[in-house]
């Protein structure tokens, strides 16, 4: 896996992040097409840094709980015991393609999560707005009463990812962010963890048009460690 310093790569608020989402939609990339990238490089990123016979996923109702899909059944086609455990019931759009394709290939679903060897937070991304609520704040609280490493997707759980705020918050080993590292990973380093960078495939035009000047990030590897 490739290692890339963090001091060179672009941070990007959750507007901007946004912003690159929305621009990248209307050239043609779907939302499903990022969400199977972001998941497949996350299962990636946990069998060869962790290499666990058993993962509980902790699954959000929005676009990072379709990611966190995607990674369990990229996870479990792979030989790992897998666990979903869901937040909600009701979830988006996209992010229910995901959870039925899990359930037909009969991944495992559970009400309440068990020891695994390790644990993927996929509850809450970017957009976070506000703090933690009901069974979310529920299963954030439960990662944290756990010795098993916790592998965050974008962002740990709970963090603003632009200022770095937090009030309740998954404490991750490792964070995977997706496209470009945000801002309130670096400002929250002490709940973040490592922080690897995947790529989604967002093309260097739709970053060039938010003015950001983004090196090479992903030549030799999709997955790219940002060392401090």
């Amino acid at each position: 896996m490739a290692g890339l310093a963090l001091e060179v790569v672009p941070t990007v608020s959750a507007q901007q992040m946004r912003e690159i989402d929305d621009l990248v939609i209307s050239y043609g990339l779907s939302l499903e097409q990022m969400m199977e990238n972001a998941g497949r490089n996350l299962a990636q990123h946990v069998i060869e840094t962790y290499h666990p016979e058993s993962v509980s996923v902790l699954v959000g109702p929005g676009h990072n709980g379709g990611g966190g899909l995607v990674a369990a059944r990229h996870l479990a086609n792979r030989g790992v015991r897998v666990e979903l455990c869901l937040a909600r019931g009701d979830v988006a759009p996209v992010t229910a393609r995901q959870l039925a394709l899990d359930r037909r290939i009969g991944v495992v679903e559970v009400d309440a999560p068990s020891t695994s060897a390790m644990v993927i937070d996929a509850l809450l991304g970017y957009s976070l707005s506000g703090e933690p609520r009901g069974r979310v704040a529920d299963l954030i609280d439960w990662t944290r009463s756990q010795a098993s490493p916790v592998v965050s997707l974008d962002v740990p759980s709970g963090l603003d990812a632009t200022s770095g705020h937090f009030t309740r918050c998954v404490r991750a080993h490792s964070t995977l962010t997706l496209a470009l590292p945000k801002m309130g990973l670096v400002r929250a380093a002490r709940v973040a963890g490592e922080i690897y960078l995947a790529d989604i495939s967002i093309p260097r035009r739709a970053y060039e048009a938010l003015g950001l000047d983004v090196p090479d990030l992903f030549a030799t590897s999709p997955i790219v460690h940002l060392t401090r």
